[in-house]
């Protein structure tokens, strides 16, 4: 295979649709390898447990910036390609808190972009908050939509491969012109890889049933984060979370956390249960699932570079951390440009 995409997570996913899309490739050359793939659960394949939205978690660092635009500009055409919302993504308003101030060259970059942004006024605020945005925003069901990505890539000719490769040599054929590493926190234990800047970053989050909340509010602490996220044609699903553990690979969820959870994000969003139609005590919520995934964070921002193995390029592109579906077009844009540079 002329194009092999290792890791099926969504990096992996936009970096295949951008190489059908920006360089006009023919489907068939194309191949994602990856041990886990849409449709599977497990907390070694972090994006089916994302919260998936688009919000301010990112870094404030011109690259990411720069990926954030790119993703956010590009998301609706990519919703209209996949076959409209039902394919687990559309429009939301969000609503975004900080306890200290974020840096000035986030919120001008922000302007440039974000449709219908408000700086909101000191009134506005959450106690014990110094800053807020809200703006219209895109929320993703990600279990859903990284399978319409799955399907639609098919449709266009690219083969899944379900392998685990013990080495990034093996993606390597006679007739391979460039590998995409897109393996997350894979690559930290994939031999010819290894990088030691990954960490697991673990979040743990509660799905409940919630018809009477239409829009995502997030509170971002120094090492915290709570988010209410509402998840798009999921029959009304709401997405409550959640952690920022660094270097915790738990897969098991824990029921201190989850009460955690309840009491932060219905302390931001009191209507969570005071417009709860079936009532007003916790215990009125229907709490559908408990889940942890692992963020794939990179000490130092992503890996985004080409090197040379056997006289073919390897092109890391891993790394988003919490991110991945807000940034990882962007990502993947900047990933391919070295495949263009190189006319390949």
């Amino acid at each position: 295979m002329e194009y092999v995409i290792v890791g099926s997570g969504i990096v992996g996913l936009y970096t295949a649709y951008h190489l059908l899309d920006k360089c006009d490739r023919n489907g068939k050359s194309i191949v994602v390898v990856a041990e886990y793939l849409p449709g599977d659960e497990s907390v070694n394949f972090t994006s089916p447990y994302a919260g998936g939205n688009f919000s301010c978690i990112s870094g404030s660092d011109k690259e990411t910036l720069e990926y954030d635009k790119f993703t956010y500009i590009n998301l609706l055409k990519i919703r209209e390609t996949l076959g409209g919302p039902s394919c687990g993504l559309d429009y939301c308003y969000s609503t975004e808190y900080w306890d200290e101030i974020p840096p000035k060259e986030k919120i001008d970059n922000l302007l440039t972009y974000l449709e219908d942004m408000k700086i909101l006024g000191a009134e506005e605020l959450v106690r014990g908050t110094k800053y807020g945005i809200r703006f219209k925003s895109f929320s993703f069901n990600c279990p859903v939509f990284i399978q319409s990505m799955k399907r639609y890539l098919e449709e266009r000719g690219v083969q899944f491969k379900r392998q685990k490769l013990d080495h990034i040599n093996q993606a390597f054929c006679t007739d391979t012109k460039a590998v995409f590493n897109c393996t997350g926190l894979g690559s930290f234990k994939l031999c010819g890889v290894n990088d030691s800047k990954m960490h697991p970053v673990r979040g743990q989050v509660l799905v409940v049933k919630a018809p009477h909340i239409t829009e995502n509010t997030m509170r971002w602490g120094k090492d915290y984060a709570t988010y209410i996220i509402k998840r798009p044609y999921s029959n009304d699903q709401l997405v409550l979370g959640g952690f920022l553990q660094k270097d915790s690979w738990a897969s098991e969820t824990y029921s201190e956390q989850n009460d955690d959870i309840l009491r932060r994000t219905t302390e931001l969003v009191p209507e969570i249960l005071t417009k709860n139609p079936t009532g007003h005590k916790l215990e009125n919520l229907e709490v559908m699932r408990s889940a942890a995934g692992l963020r794939p964070f990179r000490e130092g921002g992503t890996r985004i570079e080409k090197q040379i193995v056997n006289g073919k390029p390897l092109i890391h592109n891993y790394g988003a951390a919490g991110y991945g579906y807000q940034a990882g077009f962007g990502m993947a844009a900047r990933a391919i440009s070295f495949l263009q540079e190189a006319k390949l």
